[in-house]
């Protein structure tokens, strides 16, 4: 033993016996995860728990998620998604902000934080053995440095790509949804009626922008479909997560409730909106000269200062040598 601890020691350094235990630690835990999340249920606690559900909480849960043969995370599903329903619909609706549809998406997102996290762990832990190996010395806090933020970088970047996702997708919409209105509101004026206008302007901004489009398809074929118009504009707000379309859907519930003409009320709606754009395009315009203050002084004074005093400098310095 003394003879394998002297050679661990003399290729990893001082700190060679504790990484081969984390390792093998590590090791451990990937090879029994897979068995405790296949562990079968007691029986009794199968008992148990039909007698203790109501079935508001079966429904609940059947709600939840949604099983598919050909889903091979099925099995894994009690520790990859959440377990109460607030956070699921959380993380679901995220997803969908993002454009991420499908019924597996919160399983798959968090089998990919859980899969680049422990990546990332591998990646600094043999960034570490090779840094451990070499003459340099190293410490305790850089080798947990080396090893933890790795892991912590894999583990918060699918949430970092979805938030860019979901940012950029809303932007998107925002951007084409004054355009979208201005077509709707010649479409009904020309007498074709709203579900006809939404299927024409899908139509029309599949080529320019097709993240509107596809959600004017949803709302189309849902209505196809008999599920009542206004749930079917409120879950189109809900799914852009955008304001201008959530205040749009209102103005519309509240049109068809009150009898108004849909007409006059996407002709006011659509000015306020394009009133809106030209406000966001002057805004944006308002803020580049502040944006590049900071860039015209680190890319314009030291060269300015150089030709200044740079002259004047080397003068002295001639003088004095």
């Amino acid at each position: 033993m003394e003879n394998i601890q002297t050679m661990i020691t003399d290729v990893l350094g001082p700190f060679g016996p504790l990484m081969i235990v984390g390792l093998l630690g590590i090791f451990l835990i990937l090879i029994t995860l897979p068995v405790l999340l296949k562990k079968e249920v007691d029986p009794l606690d199968k008992i148990k728990a039909a007698g203790g559900a109501t079935k508001a909480d079966r429904s609940k849960d059947k709600k939840l998620r949604s099983a598919t043969n050909k889903d091979k995370l099925e099995k894994y599903s009690n520790f990859l998604e959440p377990q109460n329903a607030d956070e699921y619909s959380a993380v679901k609706l995220k997803l969908v902000q993002a454009g991420y549809r499908s019924n597996n998406a919160v399983r798959i997102y968090h089998f990919l934080q859980f899969a680049m996290g422990i990546f990332g762990l591998l990646c600094g832990g043999a960034y570490s053995i090779v840094q451990m190996s070499g003459t340099a010395e190293v410490t305790t806090q850089q080798l947990v440095m080396w090893i933890m933020i790795p892991g912590a970088v894999g583990y918060v970047l699918p949430k970092y790509w979805v938030t860019r996702r979901q940012q950029m997708r809303q932007e998107a919409l925002e951007n084409a949804f004054p355009d979208s209105l201005d077509m709707m509101l010649v479409c009904v004026e020309a007498g074709q009626s709203l579900d006809q206008s939404i299927i024409r302007v899908a139509r029309e901004l599949k080529s320019g922008f097709p993240e509107l489009a596809e959600e004017f398809e949803v709302v189309s074929q849902e209505a196809k479909a008999g599920k009542d118009k206004n749930t079917v504009l409120k879950d189109m707000s809900d799914r852009c997560g955008v304001p201008d379309i959530a205040s749009f859907v209102t103005v519309l519930v509240q049109s068809s409730q009150f009898g108004t003409s849909i007409a006059d009320a996407l002709r006011v709606y659509s000015s306020e909106m394009r009133d809106k754009r030209v406000m966001r395009a002057e805004e944006k315009a308002n803020k580049l000269p502040t944006k590049m203050t900071l860039a015209t002084m680190m890319l314009t004074v030291p060269p300015l200062m150089a030709m200044l005093i740079g002259p004047s400098i080397y003068a002295i310095i001639t003088s004095l040598g």
